[in-house]
């Protein structure tokens, strides 16, 4: 009976033997991420506290992937925001490349310091295969996929990628950087900083700029309390709703109206609006692109799928002649990430060039760190 007993304690202790701890599974890998364990080596405290980690996926970026960076040394000087990094490329969860399917997955991390997020639970990476790849989607929808799977250690498995995943950043400069610049333009000029740059967990459905400009007539129209009214109706505080959540449901906004979300064939829409660009990260959580501005006094609008044009949800509404509304004194941007929509609002598909580090949820100077673009930093 004692023999029993002791067998699968041996078995265990051989198993455990064969597997090897993280800094073992990260040297043997040291060809490709010679890079990433000079970082975790200037850092010894952090490097015990991951190695400490059980029933995590760590994503670790190539040599490739750091040597897009231009300034190792900034980063190696900031050591709270090297933390925060990589605390973002460490998931909650083993997850094997095999357990990834078409669906997307919002997974979170371990990054939860609140001075680079405010997403309970901490922030998320989504993942999901595409073109037949494994893989992540962070800040602005950059993306990284996994070139050697199921590196397997004692508490989880690696997956090294061909990219950094960048951290989320705060709600103006992520829509400003998806070309949401009418959206950015329109909360400034409201005033909702503490119902949705400062506020933790929120979605918002953000029109894009063809939105914006199809109800130019009207804006100059509109009293401050409308427009305060039009805005918070477009976001929702307390729950963060990402495109898997989004099903035939009501969400309560800021305020204190329903959107009604609708699935038509595959399609999500909130009252009678597409959302055209789903799942834009932020770091208190989430953005949809909608291609109109949802009308507060009409919430009972209801989606048209065969419809071949956009119709305002303001009946009387048309296109201006001043030029896209809210713009005036916003940054264009002048990096085209992944996330950034068009004129209509459709998700443009090339790879960013120059890309540029998201940054805290408070003020933090750093140096820039890649390819001549500034780091973003998020006031």
């Amino acid at each position: 009976m004692q023999y029993k007993n002791l067998l699968p304690l041996a078995l265990a202790s051989i198993a455990s033997a064969q597997t090897p701890s993280l800094t073992d599974a990260l040297g043997s890998q040291n060809s490709t991420l010679s890079s990433l364990n000079v970082l975790l080596g200037s850092d010894s405290q952090f490097a015990d506290s991951l190695n400490n980690l059980q029933n995590v996926t760590i994503l670790a970026p190539s040599n490739d992937a750091l040597g897009a960076l231009n300034d190792t040394a900034s980063l190696l000087s900031d050591s709270g925001y090297l933390q925060a990094l990589l605390s973002y490329h460490v998931l909650n969860g083993t997850y094997h490349n095999t357990s990834f399917t078409n669906q997307s997955v919002f997974i979170p991390t371990t990054l939860t310091n609140s001075t680079y997020t405010n997403v309970t639970g901490g922030q998320v990476v989504e993942a999901r295969l595409y073109d037949n790849n494994v893989t992540f989607f962070s800040a602005l929808k950059q993306n990284a996929s996994i070139i050697t799977p199921n590196v397997n250690f004692t508490g989880g498995t690696i997956h090294i990628i061909d990219r950094l995943l960048y951290i989320p950043q705060n709600v103006s400069d992520t829509l400003s950087n998806a070309n949401l610049t009418a959206a950015v333009g329109a909360i400034n000029t409201v005033d909702l900083t503490d119902s949705v740059v400062n506020t933790h967990d929120v979605t918002i459905f953000a029109p894009d700029n063809d939105a914006f400009n199809a109800i130019g007539s009207i804006i100059g129209n509109l009293s401050s309390d409308d427009l305060t009214n039009i805005v918070g109706y477009h976001v929702v505080n307390g729950s963060v709703n990402y495109s898997t959540q989004l099903e035939n449901t009501t969400l309560t906004t800021v305020n204190g109206q329903n959107i009604t979300i609708t699935v038509e064939n595959g399609t999500v829409y909130a009252n009678s609006a597409k959302v055209t660009v789903p799942d834009i990260l932020l770091a208190n959580g989430v953005v949809h692109v909608i291609d109109q501005v949802l009308n507060p006094n009409d919430t009972s609008a209801t989606p048209n799928p065969t419809a071949t044009t956009t119709t305002p949800a303001f009946t009387s509404a048309s296109s201006g002649t001043a030029g896209i509304p809210f713009t005036s004194g916003i940054t264009t941007p002048t990096t085209t990430f992944p996330a950034a929509t068009s004129g209509g609002g459709s998700e443009e598909t090339s790879s960013p060039s120059g890309a540029a580090m998201p940054m805290k949820t408070g003020a933090v100077g750093v140096a820039a760190l890649f390819g001549g673009a500034a780091i973003f930093v998020n006031l």
